[in-house]
This record gives C-alpha cells, sequence and structure tokens, in this order.
C-alpha cells in the first residue's frame, strides 16, 4: 500500500505531505483546487515521462516521494532483488526534475532508470481515470485480462507452448544455417560457387599485392630512375671522374708506402674503396640496361593489383584472410551439398512439432474459455448491481482450425471480443461499438472488482470514474469500493457525496492565497469536517438537518461487511 506521499513545487502545490490508511482514501474538492495535480504527482513518481512545466513557478526543482509497504512475496520485491535492491517490508520511490532537464530516481536510496521504475511501480500501483476505458476497448488488452484470470493452468500451458514455439524456432534456425528451402539453399550454392571459383582463379599469393606495387612505381617513375642511374654512373666513371680520383690516389699512396706502416694500411683500404666503387659502377649500368618501360607488363600490373584491391575488399583486407575465406566457404559449399537429407529431418521434426503447438493452442483456448465464462457471468452480475439491470456480456472466441491456427505465437492462435448489450432486447455487438461512457466507468469498475485477489496490485487509484452517475448507482460504487477495499488499498478522487461517505480517509484539496501567490493545499479532515465535505457535495446548506443526512449516509457504509 501507499503509506506517505510528499509533494514539493508541483504546479500549485508548494509542499505536501499526505498519509494514507489501507482502506478507501477519497480526495475531493472544488474544481480547479488541484486534485489532477495530485495524480500527477504520483504518476511522476511512478514513472510518467517528466515534464518541466510541472515545476511550480520560481522554483528550480520539483520532488515527490512515495512510500509504499510491502510484503515480502510481493511482486515488486521480486523485482527489486533483480535489480539487487533490498526492500524490508517497505519500498520508497524518490524522483526529482530540476528547470534544466536533469532528473534523478531513486529507489531505497539506489540510483535507478526510468525504465527499472516502472517495471517496480507496475506492480505496485494501477492506476485509472476516466479514459481507462481505452485499455478495454483494445481486443489485446482483452486477451490479457481473460489470461489473467486462467491462473495456474493458464501459465502453465503457455509456458509449454512457449517451449514448444522455442523448440520450433531453434530447428528454423538449423535449417537457415544449411541454407534455408531448396530454393534458398540453391541461391546459396550458386553464391558460394562464384565466390570460391572468383579467388581461386585469381592464383593468390602471399606478400604478392606488395611486390607487384613496387614494380607499378619502379615503372611510374623509369625516367627519374634512368636520369639518376645514368649520372650517378657519369659521376663514378667518367674521364676524371671518382674512380679515375681514387686510381691517382692509390698511385701517390704506392709511391710512399715504404716509408711506414700506416701509409701502407691507407693504401689498403683505399684499394677496397676502389674495388668497391668499381664495383657499384657496374652494377649501376647493369641496372639501366635493364631498366625498360614495357606497356603490356604495366597494363598486367594495374589490373593484376586492381584484381587483388577488388578480392580483398569483398574477403576480407589481405591475400591471408581472402585464403582463409576461401578454406571456409568450401567447407561451407560442401556441408550445403549434403544438407538436403538433415533439412528434411528437420523439416519432419517442426511438422511433429506444428501438431503439438496446435494441441497446445487448442488446450489454451478451452482452458480461456472456461475462464471467460466464469468471467462474464460474474462481471454480468456485479454489472446489474451497478443499476444496468438488463446488461448482457460475454467473450466471443474466434474460431480456426490446424490451416488458419497461428503456430508462430507464445500467445496462441485465440482473437477474442468482449460482446455487451446495456438494454433489453439489443443485441451483443463489440464493446467498443455499444458502450456508453457512464456505463464504460461501471464496467471498468465490475472488471476490477472480480480482478482484485488475482492481479497482485496492491493499490488502485481511481480518477473521477464515477463520472456520470448518482442516486442509486453512485451508493453502489461506493459500495463496491468499500469491498475491493478490503483487499486492495484505494485512492480515489471523486465528486459524490456517496463516494466520500463511503472512504475510510477524507482528503480536501483546497486553494489558498500565501504571500501573494496561489497554492494547493491538502488536509486530511476530521470526521465532522468530513460531515461537511459530504453537506458540500449535495449542494445544500451547511443546516444541522443536512449534517445529520450526511451523517446517516456515513452509517450506511459503516455497516457493508466485506462478504457483502
Amino acid at each position: 500500500m501507499l503509506r506517505r506521499l510528499y509533494i514539493k513545487n508541483i504546479a500549485l502545490i508548494s509542499e505536501a505531505d499526505i498519509e494514507f490508511d489501507d482502506k478507501l482514501n477519497v480526495l475531493s474538492g472544488e474544481t480547479g483546487s488541484g486534485k489532477s495535480v495530485i495524480l500527477e504527482s504520483i504518476n511522476f513518481v511512478l514513472g510518467s515521462k517528466a515534464d518541466r512545466t510541472m515545476i511550480r513557478f520560481g522554483e528550480q526543482e520539483a520532488t515527490v516521494r512515495a512510500e509504499f509497504l510491502v510484503e515480502p512475496d510481493n511482486a515488486a520485491v521480486a523485482q527489486l532483488e533483480e535489480f539487487d535492491i533490498e526492500s524490508e517490508g517497505e519500498i520508497i520511490i524518490s524522483r526529482k526534475l530540476a528547470a534544466d532537464g536533469k532528473s534523478s530516481i531513486k529507489i531505497n536510496g539506489n540510483s535507478v532508470t526510468a525504465s527499472m521504475l516502472k517495471a517496480v511501480s507496475q506492480r505496485l500501483v494501477d492506476v485509472h481515470g476516466q479514459s481507462e476505458h481505452f485499455y478495454l476497448l483494445n481486443e489485446e488488452n482483452q486477451l490479457k485480462v481473460i489470461d489473467g484470470i486462467c491462473g495456474v493452468d493458464g501459465r502453465r500451458i503457455r509456458d509449454e507452448l512457449s517451449a514448444l514455439i522455442s523448440e520450433k524456432q531453434s530447428l528454423k534456425a538449423k535449417i537457415s544455417q544449411l541454407g534455408g528451402d531448396e530454393g534458398q539453399r540453391e541461391r546459396k550454392l550458386d553464391l558460394l560457387k562464384f565466390q570460391i571459383n572468383e579467388i581461386e582463379s585469381a592464383d593468390l599469393k602471399s606478400g604478392e599485392f606488395e611486390i607487384l606495387k613496387e614494380k607499378q612505381n619502379i615503372i611510374a617513375n623509369t625516367e627519374k630512375i634512368l636520369g639518376a642511374l645514368n649520372a650517378v654512373h657519369s659521376i663514378l666513371s667518367d674521364d676524371g671522374g671518382s674512380i679515375d680520383g681514387i686510381s691517382s690516389a692509390r698511385h701517390y699512396l704506392n709511391s710512399i708506402s715504404a716509408y711506414s706502416a700506416e701509409y701502407d694500411k691507407i693504401l689498403a683500404r683505399l684499394e677496397n674503396v676502389y674495388e668497391e666503387v668499381s664495383d657499384i659502377s657496374g652494377m649501376i649500368t647493369d641496372f639501366a640496361d635493364n631498366l625498360s618501360f614495357d606497356e603490356e607488363e604495366a597494363r598486367y600490373i594495374d589490373e593484376r593489383l586492381s584484381l587483388i584491391k577488388s578480392l580483398n575488399k569483398k574477403y576480407g583486407g589481405s591475400e591471408e584472410k581472402v585464403m582463409e575465406f576461401l578454406e571456409n566457404a568450401k567447407i561451407s559449399y560442401d556441408a550445403l551439398s549434403d544438407s538436403a537429407d538433415a533439412i528434411d529431418k528437420y523439416n519432419r521434426e517442426i511438422e511433429l512439432l506444428d501438431g503439438k503447438i496446435f494441441d497446445k493452442c487448442r488446450e489454451l483456448t478451452e482452458c480461456r474459455k472456461r475462464a471467460a465464462d466464469n468471467f462474464c457471468v460474474s462481471v454480468t452480475s456485479e454489472l446489474k448491481s451497478l443499476n444496468i439491470s438488463n446488461a448482457e456480456f460475454e467473450v466471443q472466441f474466434n474460431e480456426y482450425d490446424r490451416g488458419y491456427a497461428n503456430l508462430q505465437s507464445i500467445n496462441g492462435s485465440d482473437k477474442i471480443s468482449f460482446m455487451f448489450s446495456a438494454n433489453k432486447g439489443e443485441p451483443l455487438k463489440p464493446l467498443n461499438k455499444v458502450i456508453s461512457g457512464g456505463e464504460m466507468s461501471r464496467f471498468m469498475l465490475a472488471v476490477k472488482t472480480q480482478l482484485k485477489d488475482i492481479n497482485g496490485i496492491s493499490t488502485y487509484i481511481f480518477d473521477e470514474i464515477d463520472a456520470g452517475i448518482s442516486g442509486y448507482t453512485a451508493k453502489t460504487v461506493a459500495g463496491k469500493f468499500i469491498k475491493i477495499s478490503n483487499s486492495t488499498q484505494i485512492l480515489a478522487v471523486s465528486h459524490l457525496p456517496q463516494i466520500c461517505a463511503a472512504s475510510s480517509s477524507q482528503f480536501l484539496i483546497y486553494k489558498e492565497e500565501a504571500a501573494g501567490k496561489t497554492v494547493t493545499k491538502v488536509k486530511k479532515l476530521t470526521e465532522d469536517e468530513k460531515v461537511g465535505e459530504i453537506v458540500r457535495l449535495t449542494g445544500n446548506l451547511p443546516s444541522e438537518a443536512a449534517k445529520t443526512n450526511a451523517r446517516e449516509l456515513i452509517n450506511q457504509f459503516k455497516k457493508i461487511k466485506p462478504a457483502e
């Protein structure tokens, strides 16, 4: 249950600290007093989208904190355990929003994301407003309602169905790895064959690209290289060049080498220099003689380099990667060529699984129909007690056979529609085609009355779903609220005196001026103040007779017992 709600700087609320009890808490007040702000604050702390316009004018930050008391087996506690957050009997959610758009969310002091908050809060609170009918009018949501009342059997069947479909998907994945159906396999074989032939016909060699790139560079600079080689040869070997100079130096050193061992050493080194330079000159001559521009060879190198680049781009980025791709392609080709038998085997297994899936879908349908029959009887009874005396309600299931069954969905093959008629003699029609706003509020309340003990939610919030009703019906709705609140806490925003009279805690939302600003206040009413509020809601003057009538109304609801 929501034990306490603290609000600061939300819209016209400067600060509010509200303590609720565990039964029927009713909020009332004049139109525009700020009742919707309370609900917006609750929605905000439960994870709805943050909007900076909700921050009180002139303030830099808004804060909402909600404190919940929870049982150890509450689904929200289990969700917190998945997030590694301890609860110890309470869940405290705090959310802040700054004027610059920055926000923070904490659960029991631990920072969490918005999605984590929603995962927890949806297991704590169910909020119902005047637009709630949109949920029940959606046929997909109608199926969820029926699944919710199917209980353990329904969950077991859906789990078994999910396991079968998972097994089927696994077989399909294996078939896909083996090439899929015959057409897909042939296309994959053709592609692999083309890739293998393309790579093999290229006859790649490791390091070939770098060698060809070097040759291409030489060919592109033939004229420059030849000019440099000729210049070097001229410097070394022409008359008066380096070789002639070194030769003359040898002659002079030779004439004095007998005078000193040091001269003789220098002469020996110079001999080596002469031989080295002469050898270099010969190599330069060979380089120049062998250097030529072969247009055909240049074209071949360009084409070969383009081919290697293309293969590298397609198959891995280097010759080594391309060859690795080739080996894997050959393995895949051989496996696909031999996969027909395996695919046939998997397809036979899928056919058997489809039979089991169909049977499980039929079992789920029967389970849903049994639950729906009981649900319809109960909801119809509730509707009659809510002054729709001629109400008829049933759940219509589509018919399907093996050929039209949805054998892919873990939700089975059912499509359903809530069928409704409020007037005697009128045929049943889809709920979204015939139900009025006032009828929808009562229909929703009838549904929630039936779901109160099975959905695990500890707090219901009703936002003026009593709109459009009065008199006897309003009294009946108040009675339903009391019954629900015996097992599930209710927070209800209402303008009906009957609802307020049924409350276990009554809160008044009102506005006043303080320091030149309008502020919204929340006050928990005493028993006498509650009487005064009921008188106000009835539109009577605050006379003793009006107060006596209000007290009598309160006493009537105090007599309602949980079993009634």
